[in-house]
């Protein structure tokens, strides 16, 4: 049970990075708007944004909070819902999370893509080894 629990919190760290972001994302986007009196309807695309909003950090930090992570929001949630969760399994849950931690500050801050790349590859190759592993996991476990 204590591993499920930890499972879960990973999940809503997650999910509060997620909304942490979020915010950010507005507080610049209104920033932003107001000093360069951007009307809201001139950026109700992302290719108008782009072209109209100088900093995409936050923006494009969010949506990469929607992409990677789901598969590790289903992964957590299958292991949960079929009540199979090694113990393993919230440790690198956990590792994926701080991966993203990291992902969103250095894009959210300097956004340097070379520090930025390696804890993106580090995040995706863990979380493509927690599914590989949980697989062979499940395949033992019948």
């Amino acid at each position: 049970m204590l591993t499920t629990h930890s499972l879960i919190f990973s999940c809503i760290a997650l999910a509060v990075l997620t909304f942490i972001v979020g915010f950010r994302l507005f507080v610049v986007r209104i920033r932003e708007m107001r000093i360069n009196r951007i009307s809201p309807q001139s950026i109700a695309t992302s290719s108008a944004s782009a072209q109209k909003m100088q900093d995409q950090r936050a923006s494009d930090n969010y949506k990469h909070l929607f992409e990677l992570p789901v598969l590790f929001y289903a992964l957590c949630a299958l292991a949960i819902a079929i009540q199979h969760v090694p113990s393993w399994l919230p440790v690198l849950a956990w590792g994926f999370v701080v991966s993203r931690v990291l992902h969103s500050a250095i894009q959210c801050t300097y956004n340097k893509v070379m520090h930025r790349f390696p804890v993106f590859m580090f995040g995706l190759v863990l979380l493509f080894a927690m599914w590989l592993a949980f697989a062979v996991s499940l395949l033992a476990a019948m």
